[in-house]
């Protein structure tokens, strides 16, 4: 997910004031003349507007409640949520992601959402089935989803009208993508004609699937970067960057792919798709986007955010009346109609592809279908700490991909047999 430069809190009165994290709400509020405050915690201000919408209709229907809301950049969102969480503190509502969830709900830091959901006729069904899955731990539901990321291949019309060449479409494979993206490749002027991403979500992840590859099984027991069809994967992109027609590893660790490609310097890019309106507003009418390449198979990575309450929580009623009025029917449209991403609330999917009437934002929605869940496990941050040391150097050359996707597996394998014992 974007990471943001301020931390920013607002509350409800629309008075701004910078404070970190607030502390869990107490019952000492309830008996403050029968008001009380709440904490929410997420980490993406592009999202405000729609955050403070919703908080608007939330006062109108619990006028003692007072909602503060503290944007935290990612780079330090977790480090703070765990700490204040861990101490019986914390926000009571807040974002969760993939890689984190397990850690949070097996410390028991989250509330279990069934029974409210019951209480409330709010039913599972509801939403896209790949993050409640994600959501779920011992069949319970510990995060309402509230919009679902995953990946697309965007282009840059000009690029392609000026050089002559059709745009990419449903068609397209690994072969087609690499002579295309050679004929779009101009040195001189410093324009590549694809830029592989070396990060893992919206790059590597889905041409690891795509070979036949996988990162994690099923049943969470093996790595499978040490697979054949996974190098086969890595080595494919290491081609792209080796023969310069994507900017190579160091290029992006200095200049990150989407800001590379939204300033015309790459023909094309894969990007989730809440980077569709940034984009747009960066290429206007020049930017398209299609179906992913296909390699021995069509894939794709797909993962999403959810709202979490804080276990601890001194007000769990106003607390989930908050995040069903931010995930729930009215407040997924208008997460839809801002644009930003694909709502987890089935029945507002059709609305989001209208936000942006230029972009096929169809193509997201359709690439659900053949998308693998983002892979996460209990210790997904200590694997994908090597994983990303691993991949980088791989792809810097300094080392072959094979020695790189052995240890990575080594690591991932180590830990995974960690969890089946603590599990016992």
């Amino acid at each position: 997910m974007i990471p943001y430069k301020r931390a920013v809190t607002v509350l409800l009165s629309a008075h701004l004031v910078l404070l970190p994290i607030a502390g869990c709400s107490s019952e000492a509020d309830t008996q403050n003349s029968g008001k009380i405050t709440l904490d929410l915690a997420l980490w993406d201000e592009n999202l405000s507007a729609v955050v403070n919408e919703a908080l608007i209709r939330y006062k109108k229907e619990h006028p003692n409640v007072q909602v503060k809301v503290t944007y935290t950049p990612f780079s330090d969102y977790w480090s703070k949520l765990r700490t204040s969480l861990a101490g019986k503190s914390g926000p009571d509502v807040f974002w969760m992601n993939g890689p984190n969830f397990y850690q949070y709900v097996s410390a028991n830091l989250l509330k279990d959402l069934g029974p409210l959901m019951e209480a409330d006729g709010i039913k599972k069904e509801n939403y896209t089935q790949t993050l409640t899955d994600m959501y779920s731990y011992e069949n319970k539901l510990y995060g309402l989803p509230y919009f679902l990321d995953n990946v697309g291949l965007f282009y840059n019309k000009e690029i392609f009208d000026q050089a002559g060449i059709p745009y990419p479409d449903e068609t397209w494979d690994w072969d087609k993508l690499k002579a295309i993206a050679g004929d779009l490749t101009q040195q001189e002027k410093g324009i590549y004609g694809f830029i592989a991403p070396i990060s893992n979500q919206d790059g590597y992840y889905n041409v690891i699937h795509q070979a036949g590859g996988y990162v994690i099984n099923e049943d969470k027991s093996k790595s499978g970067f040490n697979l054949p069809e996974s190098q086969a994967a890595l080595k494919w992109m290491k081609q792209l960057m080796d023969e310069g027609i994507s900017p190579d590893a160091r290029q992006q660790l200095e200049t990150g792919h989407v800001e590379m490609f939204g300033s015309g310097k790459a023909a094309m890019t894969q990007a989730i798709s809440i980077k569709a309106p940034e984009l747009h507003q960066m290429l206007g009418d020049k930017l398209g986007i299609a179906p992913l390449p296909k390699g021995k198979e069509k894939a794709g990575i797909v993962h999403g955010l959810s709202w979490a309450i804080n276990e601890n929580t001194a007000h769990e009623q106003a607390a989930w009346d908050l995040i069903t009025t931010l995930a729930g029917e009215e407040g997924s449209m208008k997460l839809a109609q801002s644009g930003f991403s694909i709502p987890a609330y089935e029945g507002a999917q059709e609305e989001w592809l209208q936000s942006i009437p230029s972009l096929n934002l169809k193509v997201f929605v359709d690439s659900i279908e053949f998308a693998a869940p983002y892979p996460i496990s209990k210790y997904t941050a200590e694997w994908q700490s090597v994983e990303t040391k691993e991949i980088q150097e791989a792809m810097r050359g300094m080392k072959t991909i094979e020695a790189a996707t052995d240890k990575i597996a080594e690591k991932m394998n180590t830990l995974l047999d960690k969890e089946k014992e603590v599990a016992k």
